[in-house]
């Protein structure tokens, strides 16, 4: 599973990295979410429970009965971390797509060859 993972996130980042390089606004933008998506990935996949024997790890959830949490155990901050990394993602994407939107009704165009021409 981890492989397949691996293979997944390279992918995403792969795609990522190709469409920023793309001459498009747009495809900058959609290779700026496939690379958000695949840093959620990798560290999903970093924090995932590992296998303990024939035990598995759990959720990181205490009963309402407990004091104290009883391993095996997941590790719960890179959970936190990806659904800070998602709220930060959404951010940054409805920033640039305002952004976008703005630059497309000034010039007239999204390609970025025509809006270094519009510097001078």
């Amino acid at each position: 599973m981890n492989f397949v993972l691996a293979i997944v996130v390279g992918g995403l980042y792969a795609a990522g990295l190709y469409l920023m390089v793309r001459r498009s606004i747009v495809k900058l933008i959609i290779g700026l979410v496939l690379l958000g998506h695949a840093s959620n990935l990798l560290i999903f996949s970093a924090g995932v429970g590992r296998q303990h024997g024939d035990q598995r790890e759990g959720p990181p959830i205490m009963l309402p009965n407990q004091d104290v949490l009883t391993a095996p155990f997941a590790d719960p901050l890179p959970q936190a971390l990806i659904l800070t990394a998602i709220v930060i993602g959404f951010g940054v994407l409805a920033f640039a797509l305002v952004m976008v939107k703005m630059t497309f009704q000034a010039v007239g165009t999204d390609d970025l060859n025509q809006l270094r021409a519009t510097d001078t």
